[in-house]
């Protein structure tokens, strides 16, 4: 069964070590890679997270994607990051739901919310599996690789035909978290911004601490903390806290385009706050070569 126990708060996006798990030799590595996530007795998304745990080619993919990701000297994209996005995206849907907010499951399935929380679940968790092969265009690759896996992976939990609808909803939201993917469904919506929150206490600034100082990296630094909870005048409050101004950069351009034009859009209420008198030192100079 999936663990329940959850660290933090639900509110409080988790942020462990920002460099990822330490490298070990594949076997290794993907022994100790298991997701965990507040399933509530759910018991179809307990039954879809064991067999993602228990599935060697998928963890072996999350293996090869941070391999990938240090390889272009970027943040951490190891299965800490799919363990991350997914409990963002759980707390997104269920933020919205209780705000009446119906997602695509049941509107155009007439299926229920839980079935809505595997869909998510599985976007969460497969989004980056493409960047195992390669960054560029990654999000297509997700998708025959996401593809090949579901069937399987969603085997015990559904039959056909609602096996293969599951799947499907789960490979729209994949290709929606690309930079221009429009998603048309509440669940992708939700994908695409939890993999845009996944950003707190230097989740996102491997690329700074190698040297690459620009506004992408420096932004990204100055992300301290992020914390979901129900807004008052829409579904969902999302407070990020800022240690410098310059972070308003990483909320208006990544943040910000990731929620614009989703079914998320008008629903969620973004404040970034820079705590403090004073502005932690980011940058120590800069030339324009």
């Amino acid at each position: 069964m999936s663990d329940e126990r959850t660290p933090v708060s639900e509110e409080q996006v988790p942020a462990p070590d920002a460099g990822g798990p330490t490298r070990k030799p594949p076997a290794e590595a993907i022994a100790e890679a298991r997701v965990r996530a507040p399933t509530r007795g759910n018991r179809k998304l307990e039954t879809f997270l064991d067999a993602v745990n228990g599935d060697e080619q998928v963890r072996a993919w999350w293996y090869m994607t941070q391999v990938n990701a240090e390889r272009l000297g970027m943040s951490d994209h190891s299965w800490v990051h799919m363990q991350i996005v997914l409990n963002i995206a759980l707390r997104l849907l269920r933020l919205l739901l209780r705000a009446g907010v119906e997602p695509a499951m049941v509107a155009d399935h007439g299926m229920r919310d839980r079935d809505a929380e595997v869909v998510v679940a599985g976007g969460a968790l497969l989004h980056d599996t493409g960047m195992s092969i390669h960054r560029a265009d990654h999000e297509a690759y997700s998708l025959f690789l996401a593809s090949g896996a579901l069937q399987r992976l969603l085997a015990d939990a559904y039959k056909e035909p609602e096996r293969t609808v599951l799947a499907s909803e789960i490979l729209h939201t994949i290709i929606g978290h690309r930079r221009r993917g429009e998603p048309y469904t509440l669940e992708g919506g939700v994908v695409r911004v939890a993999d845009a929150l996944d950003m707190a206490q230097g989740r996102t600034r491997l690329p700074l601490d190698l040297g690459h100082e620009g506004i992408h990296s420096i932004s990204a630094a100055a992300v301290d903390e992020v914390r979901i909870s129900a807004g008052e005048e829409r579904a969902v409050r999302i407070e990020i806290q800022l240690n410098n101004s310059a972070g308003i950069f990483q909320v208006d351009d990544l943040l910000a385009t990731k929620i614009r034009g989703t079914p998320l859009d008008g629903r969620v209420e973004v404040i970034a706050k820079v705590e403090g008198e004073t502005e932690k030192r980011l940058l120590s100079g800069f030339r324009l070569s």
